[in-house]
């Protein structure tokens, strides 16, 4: 016998290539060891309810979706930069107010002076916010610290977000997001540390997951980023990319180029990025939170990633500066508000498509026998409506591993 079996629900399964959202109207599903044992239509369920589990619960006609997935997070930081907000609204850029020493550099005076508890509190009740909107996976990047201590120290509260909070945590070490003050300007001397000291002291302790950097003018250039990736690549770490964000320094291609399991952000790709990216598998991670904060007005190419079937994922990129934003379902309506994205597109961003940007396409992002058994319940007449509402939340429960936690 199954440990739960779910009825009277409303599957969206998310699996491509059925109906709309991979819909089940009268669905039932089974969980056995933390995992998805039998998912289908109600009547096909080979024998009564009670006969087929030790505890059936009634989902009250609710529908059911993977449990959210948030693949791009900058959650572990010091401080805030609420007055850079007010800077770029009296009309500084971006560019300009990093370029005066404000931006990450300024995230990262305020991340060094915090310790370990204090960073794990103010990043716990970010991610609060985005566990009671169903979210059961969630990545988090370093790149605030910029120096051995306090990257090491970044990514060990990220894994133990993971371990007070029924969420599964992926880490991505960014010590090339930024090179700081420091440095004097020598970006590649920094590069140097990122790779002889930093990434090391990094992979001494497991804390990440995979290796991201930041490929832009005000970052690094794509030759800085290939020496990150070819040390990645020796770690045996993937990688990801913060990639044509401000600019299109081929960012795109580049991480096609070593297999990345994500470019992100990508406002200024080309049509060539993007055909890298397809024949790569690499995903695209849509980031309208910093579109919006920041006020672009390059659109990413929507259509091109359509044409060449890039899977479109996407995230809050919830950050200090360009981001801080920790509503995934706001995060949907921007999507399609702001680059025309479907609803059941902005849905499978957060589900199948930001589970594959995690390297997690087996594990989580659709109901399907075999996968963990994450999932949430809402409480709305059709799944459109998870897209269509701002500043409502109608996520009824959580279910992570078989286990209901909310």
């Amino acid at each position: 016998m199954w440990e739960q079996l779910w009825i009277n629900a409303r599957l969206a399964t998310m699996e491509p290539a059925r109906t709309p959202y991979g819909a089940i109207e009268d669905g039932a599903l089974g969980v056995e060891d933390g995992r998805i044992a039998w998912v289908g239509p109600r009547a096909n369920l080979p024998d009564a309810p009670a006969a087929l589990a030790h505890q059936v619960r009634d989902a009250g006609g609710r529908w059911i979706t993977p449990g959210l997935v948030d693949c791009h997070t900058h959650l572990v930081h010091g401080g805030d930069r609420a007055r850079e907000f007010e800077l770029r609204l009296e009309g500084a850029s971006y560019a300009e107010i990093a370029e005066a020493g404000g931006g990450i550099v300024s995230t990262v005076a305020a991340t060094r002076a915090a310790d370990e508890a204090a960073l794990l509190e103010s990043a716990g009740r970010r991610l609060d916010d985005l566990l009671k909107e169903g979210v059961t996976t969630v990545e988090i990047k370093s790149g605030y610290g910029l120096d051995a201590e306090t990257e090491v120290k970044m990514l060990r509260v990220a894994r133990a977000l993971g371990r007070s909070r029924a969420v599964t945590v992926k880490t991505s070490f960014l010590g090339a997001h930024a090179a700081p003050p420091e440095a004097g300007g020598d970006r590649d001397g920094y590069i140097d540390q990122v790779i002889g000291e930093q990434l090391p002291g990094v992979m001494e302790e497991g804390l990440a997951d995979a290796v991201d950097a930041f490929c832009e003018g005000i970052a690094f250039s794509p030759d800085q980023v290939r020496r990150v990736f070819d040390a990645a690549k020796a770690a045996r770490l993937p990688v990801k990319l913060h990639a044509d964000q401000l600019s299109d320094l081929g960012g795109a291609a580049l991480a096609a180029e070593y297999g990345a399991l994500s470019a992100d952000h990508l406002e200024y790709t080309s049509e060539a990025g993007v055909a890298a990216m397809a024949e790569a598998g690499t995903v695209a991670v849509i980031l309208p939170g910093a579109f919006y904060t920041l006020r672009e007005t390059k659109l990413p190419p929507i259509e091109a990633f359509r044409a060449h079937k890039v899977p479109m994922a996407l995230a809050s990129d919830a950050n200090p500066g360009s981001s801080p934003i920790t509503s995934l379902l706001l995060i949907l309506n921007m999507a399609c508000t702001l680059f025309r994205l479907t609803p059941e597109e902005a849905l499978a961003g957060v589900t199948r498509n930001g589970a594959a940007a995690l390297g997690m396409a087996q594990e989580a992002g659709t109901l399907r026998v075999g996968k963990r058994a994450d999932f949430a319940l809402w409480d709305i007449d059709q799944p459109a409506e998870l897209a269509y509402r701002l500043g409502w939340n109608p996520c009824a429960g959580v279910v992570r591993g078989g286990q209901v936690v909310r």
